[in-house]
């Protein structure tokens, strides 16, 4: 079955490159992350990325003992370049010609965000790894991650975490809970969802940009989103 989607921005946590520890970066498993994205490859659908820093820093940590709060963000913002040189460095070992792009400026390490530059990466078939958020503090990841899904024309966005889509309550603290194989865009933000923040997800609705929540390593469920079946949480008019 050929891919639904020509185009996908992939929103992942920082938590996706950490091991057993739950902090830093886990070469095995960014090699895992790398793999998943390769089966998505191979469907010839062109492939974009943006890195939380949760296994890094977490600014909310910095403001609780009094950080100012931009400060904290751009920590963040810091930390999400490690986390996508590290997922470059591990698609590029195996063969994935990958870009890194950030929209802070460091232009030794990285290519400044240039939203035609990354266009036609991806035209030529390279992975495009989008670093330090939206480049502002006060921005979320996943603000920056619906706002380059849109600059670049992609299909859909996938938010990859460790649950299986969208719950009426935490599964975790509620069994039961009843799990959403579809809303609205107001219906979550009605839900205020955890899995994203009102921003992105009013900037997703205002463009009308498919999201899909699922969990990553569920075994196939990037691929078979990426190829229109039904799988995770999926938020859309």
């Amino acid at each position: 079955m050929a891919a639904k989607y020509r185009r996908v921005l992939l929103k992942l946590g920082g938590e996706s490159l950490c091991g057993p520890r739950g902090f830093g970066i886990d070469p095995r498993r960014v090699a895992e992350v790398a793999d998943l994205m390769i089966t998505v490859r191979n469907l010839e659908t062109d492939i974009a990325v943006v890195l939380g820093a949760g296994n890094i820093w977490r600014g909310r940590d910095g403001q609780e003992h009094g950080m100012d709060r931009a400060t904290a963000d751009q920590m963040g913002m810091l930390a999400t370049v490690m986390n996508s040189l590290a997922l470059a460095d591990a698609l590029t070992r195996k063969g994935i010609e990958t870009r890194v792009q950030t929209a802070i400026e460091m232009r030794a390490i990285a290519e400044p965000y240039i939203r035609l530059r990354a266009i036609r990466h991806l035209e030529k078939g390279r992975v495009v790894i989008l670093g330090a958020g939206t480049g502002n503090p006060f921005f979320t990841t996943d603000t920056a991650a619906a706002l380059r899904a849109m600059e670049i024309d992609a299909d859909l966005l996938v938010k990859a975490t460790k649950v299986d889509g969208v719950y009426e309550e935490d599964p975790v603290l509620n069994p039961n809970a009843r799990r959403f194989s579809h809303l609205t865009y107001m219906e979550a933000l009605n839900l205020r969802v955890g899995v994203m923040d009102a921003t992105a997800l009013t900037l997703c609705m205002d463009n009308d940009l498919p999201v899909i929540v699922l969990d990553l390593w569920q075994p196939g469920s990037l691929e078979r989103a990426v190829r229109g079946e039904t799988v995770g949480t999926l938020i859309s008019r």
